[in-house]
């Protein structure tokens, strides 16, 4: 690198003369910004000036991006500039959004009957662990939205899923109101996340009196008294009587009643009703077993 001195200044005081140590060829150098920012070792400055007068954009509007929520690599590719020069400004302003977004999981969500006692980041926490998912691997992000509010982020991976949830952040004394933007974030703050649905619950194969079974039996009897003739009152008493009575220990030397066909008959006249293990084996008294 040639070494010059400063030996002038020219007369209408724009630019600085200087020469070669060796040959004494003159050169010049415009007495601008960026060169008192220089010789006074501004570096801050210095870069400032630097991004002016060769970005597309100005450091006042490179740290508006930032604050809109624009990564440092996305401002550098619209300002036509290496990341390094746009770093310096974003540094301030990528702290500010990360603190933002540590306030926000501090921040309390709100529901129909208020603000709930726990934080956004503890019932978040307990949303992963009911799922299955890690929160100390998901991502928390802050920015500021056109109107001038918080938008607080989370991100996660499940499986080859990428994930997002959104909420607004409004900051006060108690730590601030979260309010869901999206599904995923209305999901996350629900208070049944995670649990199983109400009603539901496994039907053993093996047991007789299961509510689908019941349906179906229910089904069978209704199917079979409609088929049958009218009872006269008082004909449901005999059905009741002692001899009519099987009790569990005489059960398994009981014969099993044959299939009813249609138009029988019992000792009284009266027609028969379907046995039990008829309806349990789907046997009607029509014969369309």
């Amino acid at each position: 690198m040639r070494e010059l001195r400063v030996i002038g200044l020219e007369p209408d005081g724009t630019h600085i003369v200087c020469a070669d140590s060796e040959s004494g060829e003159r050169f010049r150098v415009p007495a601008d910004d960026k060169l008192r920012a220089a010789s006074r070792g501004d570096v801050a400055r210095f870069g400032q000036i630097e991004i002016e007068t060769e970005s597309r954009i100005r450091p006042r509007d490179i740290q508006a991006r930032i604050r809109a929520g624009a990564t440092v690599e996305q401002v550098a590719t619209e300002a036509g500039v290496s990341v390094k020069k746009i770093e310096s400004f974003a540094h301030p302003v990528l702290l500010e959004r990360s603190r933002a977004a540590e306030m926000a999981q501090a921040g309390h969500p709100v529901r129909e009957n208020g603000p709930t006692v726990l934080t956004l980041a503890e019932i978040v926490g307990l949303a992963f662990r009911a799922r299955g998912h890690n929160l100390d691997e998901a991502q928390w992000d802050a920015w500021r939205d056109d109107e001038g509010h918080w938008i607080a982020q989370l991100e996660w991976q499940a499986g080859r899923t990428r994930n997002a949830a959104h909420w607004r952040f409004q900051p006060d004394s108690h730590g601030g109101t979260i309010a869901p933007l999206d599904a995923a974030a209305t999901d996350l703050i629900d208070p049944d996340f995670g649990r199983p649905l109400r009603g539901l619950a496994p039907i053993a194969a093996e047991d007789p009196h299961s509510p689908v079974l019941e349906a179906v039996i229910e089904a069978e009897v209704e199917e079979e008294m409609a088929e049958s003739e009218p009872l006269e009152p008082g004909a449901m008493d005999s059905l009741f009587e002692e001899e009519d009575i099987v009790h569990p220990e005489d059960e398994e030397h009981q014969p099993k009643p044959a299939p009813q066909h249609q138009g029988a008959k019992d000792k009284r006249g009266k027609p028969s009703l379907p046995s039990w293990d008829d309806v349990l084996l789907g046997v009607r008294s029509s014969g369309r077993g």
